[in-house]
């Protein structure tokens, strides 16, 4: 049983004021692995102190000096990159074949030091100055499902900025998050600017959403944790930035390889045990070329392999933990008590199978837009395929919903792609399982949250903006703004 005993604060690791521990337990095994220690409120007060006074030189640093840190925590974080993805395996069960779940954050670190480099921060309009300055302390929380690459969104931006951090991971993936903290602390981020409180959101997390010294939160999680950081954060009039929960939708359009599209949605949909929001887990299929779509989805679910994260040949691993596992179970009850048809997976463990959280990746047809499975974020390999019969009712029911994260189209036309693309209501639309890009924005419509992160958008939301008069001279070798 390993021990993790210490938070982050000021430059040092400490005795948290408070004496609980939460026990980690291997998704893959149940068996318990790890003892970390949790903060409470008193933490988070010395955390925010911290980040208060090191703001007042942090923020006055030079780009060239912010530009050198991030070299610094890239050349720090690249030799670390295998323990990462085997920390991520045992404590959330994501196969150590995924990289993206630790290479996506060297990415990420990346590009936040490209846009630091390329970025005007005074600009003009008229003969106004326009400065943007860094908005104070803030208070980042990240989620379990993508531990590390969330919180260096964050981070990375924050500091990018010219900000100073206090951050709370889940609770149920702390350690991939003490060693992120560990590579920033090699790096020699400056005392004070990057704190680790560990903690429970009714605890650490409401304490930094309420604290009066937090100038900004920002939030991954559920819709429903969110819509509460966001009323305890309103109470000290901080910025919000929530990225929340979705229920993305696919539309394959009649003109597109609908065998072809189906496949790369089961892998989409399914990778990271579908515990992603931005997941197309509802698949709209033309209803004369269903049986085309289903053969193409059980064939693919067929060459899952389900097994240990460790192994190298594994591609879906556990949930992240039994209460996940319930979770999703309830949620294929529900379907078959609904009415929909399972024709791969289902209920209980797959084949072979006699312990840890494992699904059977599952996909339903004959579902319709009412069912649960149909609305609500199920946060696990469960797939809801819906046929329809014309573009228009496709469309309809894909907006028809409390959501708007992300938005899937297939089609052999690009112009056709992209018109349906544009009224999808969603914040990232893919078209014909294009990537993304990390120096594109991400975040939601409606309840999938508000702010957006990555790129510049995602440096802005650490930025006030001031608005400086009389001083035409020094306005005049600025880049003009539209007015």
């Amino acid at each position: 049983m390993r021990e993790y005993t210490r938070l982050f604060i000021d430059g040092e690791w400490v005795q948290p004021s408070i004496s609980r521990t939460v026990e980690l337990s291997d998704p893959t095994t149940n068996t318990p692995f790890a003892r970390v220690a949790m903060g409470g409120a008193e933490d988070v007060d010395r955390a925010v102190a911290a980040a208060r006074r090191a703001f007042a030189t942090y923020s006055e640093t030079s780009i060239a000096d912010r530009l050198d840190l991030f070299d610094r925590i890239i050349a720090a974080y690249e030799p670390r990159i295998d323990e990462l993805s085997a920390v991520i395996a045992e404590e959330m069960g994501c196969p150590v074949s995924a990289r993206v779940q630790v290479m996506g954050p060297l990415m990420h670190f990346r590009q936040a030091r490209k846009v630091l480099q390329e970025y005007h921060f005074e600009s003009r309009i008229g003969d106004t100055i326009i400065r943007r300055e860094p908005i104070g302390v803030c208070g980042l929380v990240s989620p379990w499902n993508w531990p590390i690459q969330t919180l260096t969104v964050k981070i990375a931006y924050a500091l990018a900025a010219g900000c100073t951090v206090v951050c709370k991971p889940s609770q149920v993936t702390p350690i991939s998050a003490i060693l992120l903290t560990e590579i920033l602390e090699a790096a020699k981020v400056p005392k004070g600017v990057v704190n680790l409180v560990i903690g429970e959101g009714a605890t650490v997390g409401e304490a930094i959403a309420a604290h009066p010294e937090v100038d900004l939160i920002s939030f991954t999680g559920s819709t429903g944790a969110g819509a509460r950081v966001g009323a305890v954060a309103a109470q000290t009039i901080k910025r919000v930035s929530l990225e929340l929960g979705g229920k993305s939708a696919n539309i394959v359009l009649p003109d597109a390889d609908i065998a072809a599209a189906s496949r790369w949605n089961v892998q989409r949909c399914f990778f990271n045990t579908g515990q992603s929001c931005h997941a197309p887990s509802r698949l709209f299929i033309p209803r004369n070329k269903l049986d085309e779509a289903v053969a193409a989805m059980c064939d693919e679910v067929s060459k899952i392999r389900i097994g240990d994260p460790r192994d190298p040949a594994t591609t879906m691993g556990p949930m992240v933990n039994r209460a996940q596992f319930n979770s999703v179970q309830r949620y294929i009850e529900i379907g078959i008590e609904e009415g929909a048809t399972v024709v791969c997976g289902g209920p209980g463990l797959p084949a072979g199978v006699n312990r840890g959280a494992f699904v059977r990746p599952t996909i339903f047809t004959d579902v319709t837009p009412a069912m649960t499975i149909a609305r609500e974020e199920i946060f696990g390999p469960v797939l809801a395929v819906i046929a329809y019969d014309d573009e228009e009712e496709a469309i309809a029911i894909a907006n028809n919903g409390p959501f708007g994260l992300a938005g899937y189209v297939f089609s052999g036309d690009p112009d056709k792609g992209y018109t349906v693309g544009n009224r999808l209501r969603a914040g990232r639309v893919f078209y014909n399982g294009a990537a993304g890009d990390p120096a594109s924005p991400m975040g939601g419509y409606k309840q999938s949250g508000n702010g957006r992160e990555m790129g510049i958008f995602g440096l802005e939301e650490y930025l006030e903006i001031k608005a400086v008069f009389g001083f035409k001279e020094r306005a005049e070798g600025l880049l003009p703004l539209a007015s």
